[in-house]
């Protein structure tokens, strides 16, 4: 499966000279964990997150401590260009789900904003791959019989916790036919073909 057939898209995008309210807002109000931050050329130049926007933005509550606690900061930061993170890992379109879905854990990135010729094209999130993850058996069996339909086989697929058996192919040839086929549809999580 490709980041392009589960990707967020259109994208919600900030500017850097948003201000943190207003991306606070869209963070809570599109209930997702991060946006792109495009110049005015729609070109990616950064991440806002959930994480950027609270930090330092909550004070202190003097009630919840014996000694009062002073709030010594600087002044604060206002706009999203203060705190949005530079440094941005992207994926393209046509990148294996499985590469992007390793990047986010070995990374501990949630999102990952999809570029495509400099442009921002999308968003892929954890939560994205965990609803393809979660699709129920029925519906990836349902949609596996359907290919094989369309694509002339007589194969049976049986659908246990996202991992597929297929009963039909015969040369080795055929088993790998299955295999690229059953990989395409969104809640598989291994394929098994029976010799």
């Amino acid at each position: 499966m490709l980041v392009k057939e589960v990707m967020s898209s259109p994208v919600v995008t900030v500017r850097p000279g948003t201000s943190l309210k207003e991306a606070t807002q869209l963070l809570a109000s599109w209930n997702i964990t991060a946006m792109p931050v495009v110049d005015g050329h729609g070109h990616l130049v950064g991440v806002i997150s959930e994480a950027d926007v609270i930090q330092d933005a909550v004070l202190p509550d003097g009630r919840a401590h014996e000694v009062p606690v002073r709030h010594t900061g600087g002044p604060r930061q206002t706009r999203v260009s203060d705190v949005m993170s530079h440094h941005t890992l992207t994926v393209e379109p046509g990148t294996d789900l499985s590469e992007a879905a390793d990047l986010m854990v070995s990374t501990t990135v949630k999102s990952l904003p999809v570029v495509d010729r400099g442009e921002v094209v999308g968003m892929i999130s954890r939560r994205d791959i965990v609803h393809v993850i979660a699709r129920r058996d029925e519906l990836v069996e349902g949609e596996i019989d359907d290919l094989f339909r369309v694509s002339g086989v007589d194969w049976v697929a049986d659908v246990k916790d996202g991992v597929v058996t297929v009963d039909g192919p015969e040369t080795v040839n055929d088993r790998e036919l299955a295999e690229v086929l059953v990989s395409t549809v969104r809640g598989v999580v291994a394929v098994h073909c029976k010799p």
